[in-house]
């Protein structure tokens, strides 16, 4: 077959089948569109939405506030806690206290509820994670944590075992499990 009948055969069969073709590139497209959103958009690597929109990048970057300003059990408890109430009313109180955002903390407070904070650093449930021991080896919560103070809503962070080995070799530090993490 010259490529001359072959060309009017394939233009002839693309004419005929216009329609289920037009229909599988669309389905091609709307679900390369899908996993796009979904899985790999910009928005997926944001973090979840907080109650009140709380940014890093204006209290820890801006205002140079240090992370254990709002987090001060992270030197003294196994849990770095989330901020209370009281503690952005420190503030808040002075400063912009009749946005409607801080009117939402000035609720919390009033109605003795605390902020309802969405988590977004995690350890698995066998790890025993103590702060002080990274704080008194002048570990920067950086190091860990990121740039927070570049970030207006932390994404979620889930701390593997092999994120903190490979940091315990780079810094010599101790590799007995049982003696450090899982105690």
């Amino acid at each position: 077959m010259d490529p001359t009948t072959r060309l009017k055969n394939t233009a002839t069969a693309v004419a005929n089948n216009r329609g289920p073709i037009f229909f599988t590139l669309l389905t091609i497209f709307l679900t390369l569109l899908f996993l796009y959103l979904f899985y790999a958009s910009p928005a997926a690597s944001v973090g979840p939405a907080q109650p009140i929109p709380f940014s890093h990048r204006v209290h820890a970057g801006a205002k140079a506030i240090a992370c254990e300003f709002c987090h001060p059990y992270a030197g003294r408890s196994n849990f770095p806690g989330m901020p209370p109430v009281e503690k952005c009313l420190y503030c808040h109180n002075h400063i912009i206290a009749n946005h409607p955002e801080i009117k939402k903390e000035h609720n919390y407070f009033d109605t003795n509820t605390p902020t309802p904070w969405v988590k977004v650093n995690y350890v698995p449930e066998h790890v025993f994670f103590k702060h002080i021991r990274h704080i008194k080896k002048d570990i920067q919560c950086a190091e860990c944590h990121g740039a927070v103070e570049t970030m207006d809503r932390l994404p979620r962070n889930n701390f593997l075992m092999g994120f903190c080995v490979d940091c315990h070799r780079q810094k010599k530090a101790n590799l007995g499990c049982w003696l450090g993490c899982h105690n």
